[in-house]
C-alpha cells in the first residue's frame, strides 16, 4: 500500500508548482493591463507570418545548387520529401501550440514536459539561432539590392560594404536591423501587416516565375528533362542527399508558435496557420523547382543565380528585378522571422527566472515586449555590422534541429507520461478550472482508500512502462543513426549495430502502441484542441529524421556550438538555478513516494 499522505503532500507540491508556473507565467484577467501581450493575431495574420519566415531568399539560390550536386531533374521530388518531413515536425507543433497557448515556443513546452534544465539549453540554443540567423539574412540583404543598382561598386555608400580598421563592416545591414527593430516595437497586429504586405511582394515574384516559366518551358518543350541521364540523374541517394539538404528551407514554420500568447484564438488557429503555412511553402518550392529544372539541364545552372541566369538564357533579362524583388523581401521577411520570436523567448525565460526581469517586461501602449525587442535587434545589428556569420550558418541548423526533437519528445511525454492532470488549456481558462477539477478529484479518491491505492499502482506501472519505453526508443535511434553516420566503420559492425537499435526502436515502440492513451486522449478531446496524429510513429519518425540530420552536422559546428551551450550552463548554475521560481518549492522537504519517482521520469 502506497503512503497516503505521502502522495497527497506531493500532489499538494506538484500543484503549487504548477500553478505558480501558470501564475508567473501567463496573464489573468486579475493581473494588470500592462502585464499582457495583445490578443490580435489572427489565422491570415499567422499564415503570413509563417510563410514569410519560411521562404527565405535561399529558395533563389538552392534550386541550382541542389540540383546541380544531388537531384537532377528530380528536384521537385526532394522538395517534396524534404516537406514531407517538416511536416512531421509541424504536426508536434501544431498540438503543443494550441495546449500551451504561451509564449516560448520549443522552450515552453519543454520546461512543462521535461525540466527545467533541458528547457534552459533549448532556450539558450534558440537564442543562438534567431541572432545568427538573422545577422546573416541582414548581411544578405546588400549583395541583392546591388541588382538594382548595376553592380556592387554602384551601392550607394551607406548600403555597401566598407573595410574599416581591417573589418568588412556592412552598414546597411544594421540599418535594416534597426528599422525592423523599431517596426516590431510598434505592435504585433502592425507587425503582422508589414509581413503580410512584405510576403504578398514575395509570393509574387515565385508566382511570376512559375507562370512565365511555364509558358516558356510548353514553348520550347522542357528541354531540362529530356537529359540522357533521365529523371533521377544521381539516384536514390542523391535524391535522398538533395532532401536532407532541402529540409532547410523549410524552418520557420515554429516561428507561428513563439506568437501563440497573441492569438484570439489559439486553439483552432494555432494548427491552422502551421499547417497552412507549410502546405503553400511546400507547393512553392515544388512548382518553382519544376518549372527551373525544366527550363535548363541541371548541369548548366547557374550554382549562385539559376533563376535569373534561366530567363536571361530566353531573352527576358528584364525578369531580373522581378526575381531581384523577390529575393529582397524574401531577405526581409525572414529577418522579421528570426527577430519576433526571440523577444518573447527571452521574456518567457525571464517570466521563470531563469534570466533577469528586464526582458519580462510588457509596453503599456504597445503590449509587445520592446525591451527584449530593442536589446534583441541591438545586438543583432552589432552582429550584422561587424561579423560574417556565414561560417556560422550551420550552427542555425543546430538550433533548430534539437527544438524539433525535444518538440517530438515532449509529444510522447504527453501522451504516455503526462506531467499534469490537465490538459494544457490557456491561462485564462486553465487558472479558472485546475483547482475545481483537482480538488474534486482529490476528495473523490480520499475517501475510497482501496479504489486510491489501485488506480495510483495501475498509474505507476503505465508510467514506467511508457517511460522506459519512451527512453529505450531514443537509445536505439542514437544507435542506428550513429552506426550509418559513422565513417571508417566496418560493414560488419554497422549492419549489427543497426539491426540491434533497429529491434530495440521496433519493439518498444509497439510496446509503446499497447498502452492505453484513453485518459489522455479524452481530456484533450475535451479542450477542444488539435491532436497530432498517428502517435508515436510520427514523433518517433521526426526524432529519427532530426539525430540523423543533427549527426551529419560537421565536427566544427558542433565544437562552436557545444562552447555556446557550456556559456549557457555556467550562467543557469550561477544565476537561473539560484533565480528560477521552483527554486524555493524545490528547497522544501516532501515525503517523496514511488508515484513521485515516475512523475519526474525523463525530467
Amino acid at each position: 500500500m502506497m503512503n497516503n499522505g505521502g502522495h497527497n503532500s506531493s500532489a499538494a507540491f506538484r500543484c503549487l508548482v504548477r500553478r505558480k508556473r501558470v501564475d508567473a507565467a501567463t496573464s489573468t484577467k486579475q493581473t494588470l493591463a500592462t502585464q499582457q501581450l495583445a490578443r490580435k493575431l489572427s489565422l491570415f495574420d499567422l499564415v503570413a507570418i509563417g510563410v514569410g519566415a519560411t521562404i527565405g531568399a535561399g529558395v533563389y539560390i538552392l534550386v541550382g545548387t541542389v540540383a546541380r550536386e544531388h537531384t537532377g531533374p528530380s528536384l521537385t521530388v526532394s522538395f517534396f520529401i524534404g516537406g514531407l518531413a517538416a511536416a512531421l515536425s509541424a504536426f508536434c507543433y501544431a498540438e503543443l501550440a494550441c495546449r500551451c497557448p504561451s509564449a516560448g515556443s520549443a522552450y515552453h513546452y519543454s520546461y512543462v514536459c521535461i525540466g527545467e534544465g533541458v528547457a534552459w539549453l533549448i532556450g539558450w540554443a534558440l537564442i543562438l539561432e534567431y541572432t545568427l540567423g538573422g545577422a546573416a539574412v541582414a548581411r544578405g540583404v546588400a549583395p541583392n539590392l546591388a541588382s538594382f543598382f548595376g553592380g556592387v561598386d554602384k551601392l550607394p555608400s551607406i548600403l555597401a560594404r566598407q573595410t574599416l580598421f581591417g573589418i568588412v563592416v556592412d552598414p546597411g545591414a544594421a540599418i535594416l536591423v534597426v528599422i525592423i527593430t523599431a517596426l516590431l516595437c510598434t505592435g504585433i497586429k502592425e507587425s503582422s501587416l508589414a509581413q503580410a504586405i512584405i510576403t504578398t511582394v514575395n509570393i509574387s515574384a515565385l508566382v511570376f516565375i512559375i507562370l512565365a516559366g511555364a509558358y516558356l518551358g510548353c514553348k520550347t518543350g522542357w528541354p531540362g528533362y529530356e537529359v540522357s541521364s533521365g529523371y533521377f540523374s544521381f539516384g536514390i541517394n542523391g535524391l535522398l542527399a538533395g532532401s536532407a539538404t532541402v529540409f532547410f528551407s523549410y524552418i520557420g514554420f515554429d516561428i507561428v508558435a513563439s506568437t501563440a500568447e497573441e492569438v484570439k484564438n489559439p486553439q483552432r488557429d494555432m494548427p491552422l496557420g502551421i499547417g497552412i503555412a507549410v502546405s503553400i511553402c511546400v507547393i512553392l518550392y515544388m512548382l518553382v523547382s519544376a518549372v527551373i529544372v525544366g527550363l535548363v539541364p541541371y548541369y548548366a545552372l547557374d550554382p549562385d543565380t539559376p533563376i535569373s541566369s534561366a530567363f536571361a538564357g530566353y531573352g527576358m533579362e528584364w525578369a531580373v528585378y522581378i526575381i531581384t524583388a523577390g529575393a529582397v523581401t524574401a531577405l526581409c521577411a525572414s529577418l522579421i522571422g528570426a527577430i519576433i520570436p526571440q523577444p518573447r523567448i527571452l521574456m518567457a525565460m525571464a517570466r521563470d527566472g531563469l534570466l533577469p526581469s528586464f526582458f519580462s517586461d510588457i509596453s503599456r501602449h504597445t503590449q509587445v515586449p520592446v525591451k527584449g525587442t530593442i536589446a534583441t535587434g541591438i545586438f543583432i545589428a552589432i552582429l550584422a555590422f561587424f561579423m560574417d556569420v556565414s561560417q556560422l550558418a550551420g550552427m542555425v541548423s543546430v538550433g533548430t534541429l534539437l527544438s524539433f526533437t525535444v518538440v517530438a519528445l515532449s509529444i510522447l511525454i504527453l501522451r504516455y507520461v503526462p506531467p499534469e492532470e490537465l490538459p494544457f488549456l490557456p491561462s485564462d481558462q486553465q487558472s479558472n478550472v485546475s483547482g475545481q477539477h483537482l480538488d474534486a478529484f482529490e476528495t473523490d479518491v480520499a475517501g475510497r482508500p482501496l479504489l486510491q491505492s489501485d488506480v495510483a499502482q495501475d498509474k505507476l506501472r503505465r508510467r514506467k512502462l511508457a517511460a522506459w519505453s519512451i527512453t529505450m526508443v531514443c537509445f536505439g535511434i542514437l544507435v542506428v543513426v550513429a552506426a550509418i553516420s559513422t565513417e571508417g566503420l566496418s560493414s560488419i559492425l554497422c549492419f549489427i549495430l543497426t539491426g540491434i537499435g533497429g529491434m530495440l526502436v521496433i519493439c518498444c515502440l509497439t510496446m509503446l502502441n499497447s498502452i492505453d492513451q484513453a485518459g489522455t486522449k479524452e481530456s484533450f478531446t475535451k479542450s477542444g484542441g488539435f491532436m497530432c496524429p498517428f502517435v508515436p510513429f510520427l514523433p518517433v519518425a521526426s526524432v529519427l529524421i532530426n539525430t540523423y540530420l543533427l549527426l551529419n552536422i560537421g565536427a566544427q559546428t558542433w565544437i562552436r556550438v557545444l562552447i555556446w551551450l557550456g556559456v549557457g550552463v555556467i550562467i543557469y548554475i550561477f544565476y537561473g538555478r539560484g533565480h528560477s521560481l521552483l527554486f524555493d518549492d524545490v528547497r522544501r522537504p516532501i515525503t517523496h513516494t514511488n508515484d513521485d519517482h515516475a512523475d519526474a521520469t525523463l525530467s
